[in-house]
């Protein structure tokens, strides 16, 4: 769909190239002289590559066909990591490199929303915060609470991060996917 250079605004989706890309930056210049300007930085929604792009008053751009599908993980194996539809079941296998910084968060039956682009897979929203369970941690040492002293713990995905001391092996814990920081133990 054509639209013209006027409706641009900060996060809108556009195509060029081929690829889906999203203003990150808008300024717009009237010089004393000369046809209006519309600058721009673009982000690479695949590639995350960043650019520079300057429109003139009056030229069209392509909006981007983006979908957004809820869809829950299911499995890893030799192919990838699968996910289903919630909708109409279908399944889609993404690779390591698609998957990204994900991977650290993901359990069967997550719940969580991928992004479509001409019908292919581009990328995954996770939910703000997981529980996962602490499969490996050593004992914090009595008395040793005079700050906030963390230690390392081993998730059940394989993810590491720092709790608190008072965190035990074996609990369920609430992760925050965007920052990958401790937010509180939880019951399960």
């Amino acid at each position: 769909m054509q639209l013209d250079i006027a409706d641009l605004r900060k996060g809108s989706k556009v195509v060029m190239d081929g690829a889906p890309w999203t203003v990150t930056d808008y300024q717009f210049v009237k010089p004393g002289k000369g046809q209006a300007l519309y600058k721009c930085k673009l982000r690479n929604m695949i590639s995350g590559a960043l650019v520079d792009k300057t429109w003139r008053s009056g030229e069209k751009f392509e909006k981007a066909d983006l979908e957004e599908s809820r869809m829950q993980y299911l499995y890893v194996d030799g192919d990838g990591y699968h996910f289903m539809n919630n909708e109409n079941y279908e399944q889609v296998a993404l690779k390591e490199e698609q998957v990204g910084e994900a991977v650290s968060y993901l359990y069967e039956n997550l719940e969580l929303d991928m992004l479509f682009f001409n019908g292919q897979p581009i990328g995954l929203t996770l939910p703000n915060f997981v529980n996962l369970q602490i499969m490996e941690s050593e004992p914090g040492v009595k008395g040793d609470t005079a700050s906030n002293t963390t230690k390392p713990a081993k998730l059940s995905t394989g993810y590491t991060i720092q709790v608190p001391l008072f965190v035990d092996e074996g609990e369920w814990i609430k992760v925050d996917t965007r920052t990958g920081d401790y937010v509180e133990r939880v019951k399960k």
